[in-house]
Formats: structure tokens, C-alpha cells, sequence
């Protein structure tokens, strides 16, 4: 059996892990016939969002405490990820990709992947494991994969030109398909980018996954 590390930013789309995506992804995963581990960074998130108002609220949050309301509480700090138990990895979306687990949403161009993170992504690449990410986690692969690594994150040309800036060769795409990168064997698919529904996201999210199952 195949099994996945699944590395989640929190819990709710404006500060955290896009909740219908993360479970979208835990359901493939496992009708595939894999299974999964959940993973989170152990940290503050950037702030906590109201998702009611939008507006922000206290007290803040941790990532990890967060990601575990998703996981049923099965979760482990992202330190734990030990790359020889897994045979792929893949991150759905959510602001909390490009808030927490990197700070793409504040310095675009100019962003890091939070250190825990960036080591247990690049473990993956440095294994030749193959790995999917959705949504807007797709921002963070010139930091993991280096320069010209393809990926999409839908169409929204001002995040595909601060992808293009960090070294990432943006492809557009459509929400119900993937843009395969075979050299690096990475898969991305824009989710809620551009979803307008459940449906929407899942028709994506079900051809990364499985992608991603076949490449590993």
C-alpha cells in the first residue's frame, strides 16, 4: 500500500488549510486504495481570520492545533515527517500555504517556505518522490524545486507573475485539470483558485491525486 504525507496549513480557507480541499484530498487518497498521514508545522499562525466577517481575531492560533480539528485529531508535527515511511507527498491549499507554511502572501516575490517546512518538501525532491500541491501551495515550488520548475495555479496573472519571479514556469489551467511537471514529478491543479464548487475543486483534486499515486 502507497502512502502519502499529507502537510496541512491550519484549519479554514482565509488563514489556514482549505478545508473542503484537504478532506477532498484525504478521500482520494484513500478510495485509491493508499493511505495517509497527516503533518502540520508546529508554530503560530500568521493571524487568525473570523471566517464569518473576515476580519481577524484574538487570540491566534497554532498551525498545528488547528490542522488537527481536520485530522480528527491523527495529526503530527511536520519535525516527525521521516521520508523513508512515504512514498509521496501532497499539500492542498488554503491562505495558510502562502501565510504559514510560507509568507508568500505578505512578500510575493521576495517569499521563504518556513524552514520545517521547506526541509520536509525538499527531502522529497532530493528522494526523486513524486509530490502534488493545490490551489496557491503551488507559489512555494521555485523554493523547493529550484528554477523552472512547471506548475499552475490557475490563471490570476498577478500570482502567475510573482511565481514567474521566484523561477517557476507558470502554466495556465483549467480547474478540472493538472499541469504534470515529469522531470521533477510534481503535480498541481488550481482548487478553489478558481473552483466555484465542491464539484469543481474535486474534479481537479481527484486527478492530482491520482497522478500523484502513479508517478510514486
Amino acid at each position: 500500500m502507497k502512502k502519502v504525507a499529507v502537510i496541512l496549513a491550519g484549519c479554514g480557507v482565509y488563514d489556514g488549510a482549505e478545508i473542503n480541499e484537504a478532506v477532498l484530498t484525504l478521500l482520494h487518497i484513500a478510495k485509491a486504495g493508499a493511505s495517509y498521514q497527516c503533518f502540520a508545522p508546529d508554530i503560530d499562525q500568521l493571524h487568525t481570520i473570523n471566517h464569518l466577517t473576515g476580519e481577524e481575531m484574538a487570540p491566534n492560533r497554532n498551525v498545528l492545533v488547528e490542522a488537527a480539528r481536520i485530522a480528527r485529531g491523527d495529526i503530527k508535527a511536520i519535525t516527525e515527517l521521516k521520508i523513508n515511511e512515504f512514498d509521496a507527498l501532497i499539500v492542498p491549499g488554503g491562505f495558510g500555504a502562502a501565510k504559514n507554511l510560507s509568507d508568500f502572501a505578505v512578500k510575493g516575490p521576495a517569499a521563504q517556505v518556513q524552514n520545517d517546512v521547506l526541509k520536509a518538501c525538499t527531502d522529497f525532491v532530493k528522494a526523486n518522490k513524486a509530490a502534488g500541491y493545490m490551489c496557491i501551495a503551488p507559489a512555494m515550488l521555485p523554493l523547493i524545486y529550484g528554477q523552472g520548475v512547471k506548475t499552475t495555479i490557475g490563471n490570476d496573472t498577478d500570482t502567475a507573475s510573482a511565481i514567474e519571479k521566484l523561477g517557476g514556469d507558470h502554466q495556465a489551467c483549467a480547474v478540472d485539470d493538472i499541469v504534470i511537471d515529469e522531470q521533477h514529478k510534481v503535480v498541481t491543479t488550481p482548487a478553489y483558485m478558481l473552483a466555484q464548487s465542491l464539484l469543481d475543486a474535486d474534479a481537479g483534486i481527484q486527478k492530482l491525486v491520482k497522478k500523484v499515486l502513479e508517478l510514486a
